[in-house]
């Protein structure tokens, strides 16, 4: 009986500060980005950081980079869906 043997994927504690501390630069950046009267801009900018932290979150502290081409596409899927539905609601308030 052959057992199906997995290959884990090891990031090193450099790479994992490197992203801890692009979390905390793009953090700053929202943050300057807030602070600015940038009017309705601001609320772009500070979704597009976002969506870019989350991304390197989900690949690196999640492991999602390392996973199968399936289960990745199930997650940016979700995701996809979860961006459309924001941005409905966001076209229906600005219309109001």
């Amino acid at each position: 009986m052959d057992k199906k043997h997995e290959e884990h994927q090891l990031i090193g504690y450099g790479t994992y500060i490197m992203v801890w501390l692009a979390l905390l630069i793009l953090t700053g950046l929202t943050i300057t980005v807030a602070g600015l009267n940038l009017k309705n801009f601001a609320i772009v900018a500070a979704i597009c950081i976002a969506g870019f932290k989350s991304m390197l979150v989900l690949n690196y502290f999640m492991h999602l980079k390392f996973e199968s081409a399936l289960f990745k596409n199930m997650v940016y899927i979700t995701l996809f869906t979860l961006v459309i539905i924001i941005g409905l609601t966001f076209t229906d308030i600005s219309f109001r």
